[in-house]
């Protein structure tokens, strides 16, 4: 696993072997924050990482200057890991870590996000209520963009804010937006 960009760009992590996830491939990754720098400014931003898995968004969005880092994954092998590279990179006072359910959390939440991003596992059954959750609990600030990886077999260009879609093989991210 490697930082793509930004202040930490170059920087590689080993996640232990038996992390029950499977992190965003480097190209892929790439790409997206491509994209992401041609639609927002990083730096500063609030923003929340769903299924956060190794940490890999969160860590790439700090390398970009995001201020405010919220990481909800709920395997503790893996939240052991993402503590111990936040400490790496010295990003401990900006990183909060929520150990539990996405769904649970999104539910509850009252907090706002300039981006947030979702990377559930693929194999999940209930997918499609991620962006459902993300409008209707409000969790975005006016103008902030919420991305989901995913599939090919799913399918949200319908959603009513749909943005645009990249493809990446096996790997798909839908943007939507929240009108400013």
């Amino acid at each position: 696993m490697r930082i793509v960009g930004g202040e930490f760009g170059g920087r590689r992590f080993n996640p232990p072997a038996r992390i029950p996830a499977r992190p965003t491939t480097e190209v892929a990754k790439e790409g997206l924050f491509n994209m992401l720098n041609n639609s927002m400014d990083i730096e500063g931003i609030k923003t929340l990482d769903i299924f956060g898995g190794t940490g890999s968004i969160s860590y790439e969005l700090a390398s970009r200057g995001a201020a405010d880092l919220t990481l909800v994954e709920r395997d503790p092998i893996t939240i052991d890991f993402i503590k111990k590279t936040a400490q790496e990179l010295k990003i401990t006072d900006r990183l909060q870590i929520i150990k539990g359910d996405v769904f649970k959390f999104m539910k509850q939440c009252t907090e706002q996000y300039n981006l947030i991003f979702a990377g559930p596992p693929y194999a999940l059954t209930n997918i499609d209520e991620i962006p459902l959750l993300v409008f209707e609990k409000q969790l975005l600030l006016p103008g902030g963009i919420f991305i989901l990886e995913h599939t090919p077999r799913n399918d949200y260009q319908q959603h009513p804010h749909f943005t645009r879609i990249k493809n990446y093989g096996t790997t798909v991210f839908t943007f939507f937006t929240q009108p400013a």
